[in-house]
């Protein structure tokens, strides 16, 4: 089936094979599981502040999450800044608003400052509100960014139509700071420069075992080879297994569900989204969506937990595109695909730190575009000073999620239930 395993971002980016030779024992001063967003920043930042570095994937490079999530480019999490300083404090949750306030300005920078061939808009972010309550959250959301100075603004019905081209909301925020990124061609440069500059890459390479003997961290690969290392980053967040004890169990991954239409004829590229933006909407149950370089409109969301049978396992995102835009109702879907996102119990992402020298960072909450791309440096300034204030969230206990096992059940349930209380709540 077209489209069933294949982003549309795969469309045209070169995909050369990342494939250093393992021999039986080989060391460095860093290795990290996982070559996406986090992994292949982390990488380059070490190897160009002179560590020897090397990236171990158990796939191919962009295909995991990197290569297969909408490309929203959002700054921070998804609490509002004056919760965090009550939260975390006055001196954490000040480091973690700023982090926060410019994750997306490290992405786009990083873009600009490597010369990467990656098509990106900085157009902004719209949280577009389906009710009044939506609203009135939106409304705190902006008073307490903008009393911090940043570039975000508030949207009436009428401003929201005319950006969106759609009259289903009330109004929203739009966060200028944001914008849109083709995912698979960033994953892809980030790997070319990593090469560039001294990491070494292995794909089709998994880590099937890792412990730590005097003082080093041995990961044993699928080949049976195995890497010694003083340091290591696991950067696999959503496809996370049990190689660190309990570490699953913090999760509940979620499958994220795209389509993508075929090219809007010139009409619908002049009233739909005509500047461009990325978009959310704030029902429990979030539809994400935004036009792709060539002018498609590429809509995500939540979708069954099981692996996808066929096309039928995409209709909620088709009607959802009709819903919201009724004048999509005879344009082909040409794309089907999907992924995983990870979240937590409590929303938060969270860094764990089991033993010295092994770290990582999971449950991005939809937001790991940005934010893996900003935490990398972050990251690997704690490897070289072991300062904790380089790192804008604390380091946490791992905390297994109490019967776990059954989450597919729960979260199934969720799922249905929110879908109901969004059809029915104004």
């Amino acid at each position: 089936m077209q489209g069933f395993s294949e982003p549309l971002w795969a469309d045209g980016v070169p995909r050369p094979a990342y494939d250093a030779r393992i021999a039986t024992r080989e060391s460095c001063d860093l290795l990290i599981v996982g070559g996406g967003f986090m992994g292949l920043n982390a990488a380059r930042h070490a190897a160009r502040a002179g560590l020897s570095v090397w990236v171990v994937d158990a796939r191919r490079i962009g295909e995991g999450a990197s290569g297969l999530n909408g490309g929203q480019v959002i700054p921070g999490i998804k609490f509002n800044p004056d919760w965090i300083l009550a939260h975390f404090g006055e001196e954490q949750g000040a480091r973690l608003n700023a982090f926060a306030e410019t994750t997306a300005d490290v992405l786009f920078d990083t873009i600009r400052d490597e010369k990467l061939d990656v098509p990106f808009e900085r157009s902004g972010w719209i949280q577009a509100c389906h009710t009044e309550t939506a609203m009135d959250n939106a409304e705190e959301r902006y008073k307490q960014w903008v009393a911090r100075g940043a570039n975000v603004a508030m949207l009436d019905s009428t401003e929201i139509g005319r950006m969106i081209g759609s009259s289903n909301y009330f109004g929203g925020f739009y966060d200028k700071r944001a914008g849109i990124v083709q995912p698979l061609a960033f994953t892809m440069e980030l790997a070319r420069i990593a090469k560039e500059v001294g990491v070494q890459i292995s794909e089709n390479t998994a880590c099937m075992d890792l412990r730590k003997r005097d003082g080093q961290w041995v990961a044993t690969t699928s080949s049976g080879a195995k890497i010694h290392a003083p340091n290591v980053i696991l950067a696999t967040n959503a496809y996370t297994d049990n190689m660190i004890a309990g570490l699953a169990q913090t999760l509940v991954p979620l499958h994220s569900f795209q389509v993508a239409t075929s090219v809007l004829p010139d009409e619908l590229q002049r009233s739909i989204l005509p500047g461009r933006q990325a978009v959310s909407d704030s029902r429990r149950i979030v539809i994400y969506y935004r036009k792709s370089p060539d002018g498609r409109l590429v809509l995500g969301g939540r979708g069954r937990m099981s692996t996808p049978q066929g096309e039928a396992d995409w209709a909620h995102l088709e009607h959802a595109l009709t819903r919201i835009f009724p004048s999509l109702g005879n344009v082909a879907i040409e794309k089907r695909w999907f992924g995983r996102v990870a979240m937590t119990a409590d929303g938060m992402p969270h860094i764990h730190e089991p033993e010295k020298g092994l770290l990582t960072l999971v449950g991005c909450q939809g937001r790991g575009v940005a934010m893996m791309t900003a935490m990398a440096r972050h990251f690997v300034d704690y490897i070289l000073t072991g300062d904790s204030r380089n790192l804008p969230f604390p380091i946490s206990p791992i905390r297994p999620i109490p019967f776990h096992a059954f989450r597919q059940i729960g979260v199934a349930a969720t799922i249905a239930w929110y879908r109901m209380l969004d059809a029915v709540e104004r």
